[in-house]
């Protein structure tokens, strides 16, 4: 079953990046940018990930200001 993860919303300076990454962060996936006007905004994890518990929704604003938020599903 897909896991879909909603941002419904954000800080900074508009437009945003959002990626999804392991853990670590070793690793991260392009999903979107979003302005506030898309949110609230809801996507699925890339496929990648689905066999993943544990993931991190990094996002990075026009200013390069990095939010990272750890999901557990």
């Amino acid at each position: 079953m897909p896991t879909n993860i909603t941002i419904s919303g954000l800080g900074g300076a508009s437009p945003f990046d959002v990626y999804v990454c392991d853990q670590t962060m070793a690793t991260c996936i392009y999903v979107s940018t979003i302005t506030p006007v898309s949110l609230p905004y809801v996507f699925e994890i890339p496929s990648v990930y689905s066999s993943l518990t544990d993931f991190v929704v990094k996002i990075v604003d026009s200013n390069d200001c990095i939010k990272t938020q750890n999901v557990t599903v």
